[in-house]
């Protein structure tokens, strides 16, 4: 097994924890209301035996940014190895003078002095607190007087459980994110009892249990195992480390950075966090391990390492790209790859067929978009093909798979260069010369031609620049993780100067290779330094429901954003359209329903920190070529400062979700015009007459029942009874059944008289 030395890089979290902070750590059994901890106090909340710590720590390259976290505290573990098992708010980082805090009304809130605003709460003003305790076990609980707990973080863990912790079901471990970016790798408790390996959200490569039981969840026991277990505690499944019942004082169960799951324990002898089981015994064999960087393998030592085998690939910032040049004039070859499996990532969706291996060679070469293809020979004949230049895999010499990659041919010879012949010598004739005049003809001459040299130099400059520029951003393919800086300059070219608008403040564009893009203006007054850390942490999310971010400008007072563009325009235009919305299908509105919910979902609890999007409406839901929807101008609420409110923004996209289904059902755009008529209708039992009447008899009636239920749940008044967009994706699946719901508009009634009286109580 892996040494603490040899384990993947940022594993061991060496925490810049100043001696002052050792010292200022008090070990208490109860936490009170109004409780602070402050990033230049240096100090912290111990648990009364004093084996683990909250509070503020950094990293050594990133000096400057603060996180909250619960960490080992034994005197028994170096400082250096004091290993955090908890974040608050996950990735969330603040700057100097930040603090955290349990308020005076019973809810914890990390503070960031630098944004000036809440970062992070848990959510519990209105739920009785009285207090909070850093229990023994590392889990941090806020109690009422009764000492009920209300709230707990083991039941929102990061990427790490310890002994004793739950991981029920939809609960989800993510790997720590590295250079800013959200990890893609994801631990996860289906409904159905099984325990899953994710990568982004739909590539499951390890898994455990049986997709028989419900209401599992996984827990890490303090004698080494890992087991499912139901309510009762009856077992279903279980696995066991090397050290399975040795007395090992500290064990904790984490998703690494590398994607692998494994289990550490601590070793007294040697000082360190030994690995005693990980799920994925070759590491190879964890989806996209090497990423952008090539292809996984072992070296001689047994360890695993990334390498580049595509001799002509795309080298690009230290990454491994496979060629993407479709028009090649000499013609395209096929470069073999024995005993290597590939595959695409970013996106990931590879075409698979059964074939023989030259016809699998052969209908790469024949289509364009193809630039590599696998054939597995293991009697399964199973021929894959990758369109895209983000492709990884692993090789090994046991591996019953051949793989080919598509590059342009080399031109067969170059042209061959002939000696001039020197040109006839004149027959001389004695001249008179005037040497004054010769000397200032040829003096002006050479003036005037430097000075077009240089102006023709620099013009050819900036149109060279220009142009690399704007190459490479079409290399950035949907799903990369490119993010493209580009001027105003670049942007007006893009656009044709703005002669194209497909919507308000938005226009088509194309890349030098021809990939249309939409680009969105912005208001030219959003604080350059926020508009920044929006559009990176924006342009850091892929999801196949969501439209990438490919680039932007923020130059001067203009405001930029390039996105990937959806051929088939935005979703409003067709609920408007009388004609167009024939083309939308009970059929079609239903899986648009289901794949806005899913990247809804995604940005609230998928991504590493908490997004919502602010703005839902069929305004921002485009359409691809496929009619798949994906949903764009998420997270921008961030630019405007909405994102404090986070105990609301979640809500807020609950209930426009709710308002577009019943768009999306009714036909009506305005749907706050036909609620109340909608939710009558439903109650006495004539569901249909609240259907699209441009929809021809294909209604399903059950799914329409499903539709309408979750739609009247999702607005209700009260945010206490709303459901989770997770809770809406399941009812519209159709694995979560849905009661029905009271009636939300008397409640959405008094709810905005008490807000008119409030207002008009401020006035006075």
């Amino acid at each position: 097994m892996l040494e603490q030395d040899k384990l993947p890089h940022g594993f061991a979290l060496l925490l810049c924890i100043s001696l002052g902070s050792l010292l200022s750590g008090i070990a208490v059994s109860e936490i009170p209301l109004g409780s602070k901890l402050s990033v230049g106090e240096s100090t912290s909340w111990v648990s009364s035996n004093g084996d683990f710590a909250i509070g503020f720590y950094n990293f050594p390259d990133q000096p400057k940014q603060f996180s909250v976290g619960i960490r080992f505290n034994s005197k028994s573990v170096p400082v250096n190895k004091q290993t955090v098992v908890w974040v608050a708010g996950g990735d969330v980082t603040v700057g100097n003078n930040s603090y955290f805090q349990l308020q005076e009304n019973g809810e914890l809130v990390l503070f960031d002095a630098l944004q000036g605003e809440e970062v992070w709460t848990s959510k519990t003003s209105q739920l009785s607190v009285a207090l909070a305790v850093l229990r023994e076990d590392g889990n941090l609980v806020l109690l009422n007087e009764n000492r009920d707990v209300i709230w707990q973080s083991f039941d929102s863990p990061t990427d790490t459980l310890l002994p004793g912790q739950r991981l029920s079901t939809f609960r989800t471990l993510r790997a720590a994110s590295q250079n800013y970016v959200s990890s893609l790798y994801s631990l996860y408790m289906n409904v159905s009892g099984q325990l899953q390996l994710k990568w982004e959200s739909s590539i499951i490569y390890w898994g455990a249990g049986r997709p028989s039981h419900s209401n599992l969840s996984a827990v890490l026991t303090s004698d080494g195992s890992l087991q499912l277990v139901a309510p009762n505690l009856e077992r279903f499944w279980s696995v066991f480390g090397e050290d399975h019942n040795d007395t090992v004082r500290f064990r904790f169960l984490r998703l690494d950075v590398d994607g692998n799951l494994r289990l550490y324990s601590w070793m007294e002898v040697s000082q360190t966090w030994r690995s005693v089981w990980q799920a994925v015994e070759n590491q190879c064999n964890v989806f996209a391990t090497c990423d952008q960087q090539g292809i996984c393998a072992f070296n001689a030592s047994g360890s695993h390492v990334c390498t580049c085998p595509f001799h002509h690939a795309v080298q690009s910032n230290s990454k491994c790209l496979v060629s993407s040049q479709h028009d090649c004039k000499p013609g395209s070859i096929m470069v073999e790859h024995a005993n290597m499996f590939l595959y695409g990532i970013y996106p990931v969706h590879d075409f698979i067929s059964r074939t023989s291996l030259d016809k699998c060679k052969s209908m790469c070469l024949s289509d364009p978009s193809c630039t590599a293809v696998t054939f597995t020979n293991d009697g399964s004949a199973k021929c894959r093909m990758m369109k895209t230049q983000y492709v990884s895999g692993y090789s090994d010499p046991s591996l019953s798979a051949t793989s080919f990659v598509k590059r342009c041919s080399d031109p067969l010879a170059a042209d061959p260069i002939f000696p001039l012949k020197s040109p006839p010598q004149a027959h001389k004739e004695p001249y008179n010369i005037c040497i004054p005049c010769l000397v200032g003809a040829a003096s002006g001459t050479i003036f005037v031609f430097i000075v077009i040299q240089l102006g023709m130099g620099f013009y050819l400059y900036k149109r060279k620049n220009n142009y690399r520029r704007l190459a490479s951003l079409a290399h950035s393919r949907p799903g990369s993780k490119c993010l493209i800086m580009l001027s105003f300059t670049e942007i007006k070219e893009l656009t044709g100067n703005f002669n194209d608008q497909i919507g308000p403040k938005m226009f088509k564009g194309a890349l030098p290779d021809k990939q249309p893009v939409a680009v969105k203006e912005l208001e030219g007054t959003i604080e350059a330094r926020k508009f920044r850390a929006a559009v990176s942490k924006v342009g850091s999310i892929y999801h196949k429901g969501l439209a990438k971010l490919e680039g932007y400008c923020c130059e001067f007072n203009h405001r930029y954003l390039v996105y990937e563009y959806a051929e088939n325009g935005s979703l409003e235009k067709y609920i408007e359209n009388p004609t167009l919305a024939e083309r939308l299908t009970w059929r079609k509105r239903m899986d648009i329903s289901i794949n806005v919910g899913r990247a809804i979902f995604y940005l609230h609890t998928e991504c590493r920190e908490f997004l919502c999007h602010g703005n839902l409406e069929c305004e921002n839901v485009v359409l691809d070529e496929n009619f798949e929807a994906k949903v764009k101008e998420f997270g921008l609420g961030m630019l405007y400062g909405e994102a404090s409110s986070r105990r609301a923004s979640a809500q807020k996209d609950v209930e426009d979700f709710g308002k577009m289904v019943l768009t999306l059902v009714s036909g009506f755009k305005e749907v706050k015009d036909v609620l109340d008529w909608a939710y009558k209708e439903w109650m006495e039992g004539h569901p249909e007459n609240v259907v699209d009447k441009r929809l021809k008899n294909e209604v399903d009636a059950e799914e329409l029942e499903c539709a309408l239920r979750i739609t009247f749940w999702c607005l209700q008044a009260d945010e206490r009874v709303k459901p989770s967009m997770g809770e809406v994706v399941k009812v519209l699946e159709g694995t979560l059944p849905a009661d029905p719901p009271p009636p939300p508009f008397s409640c959405l009634i008094s709810a905005r008289e008490v807000e008119d009286t409030s207002e008009s109580g401020s006035e006075v």
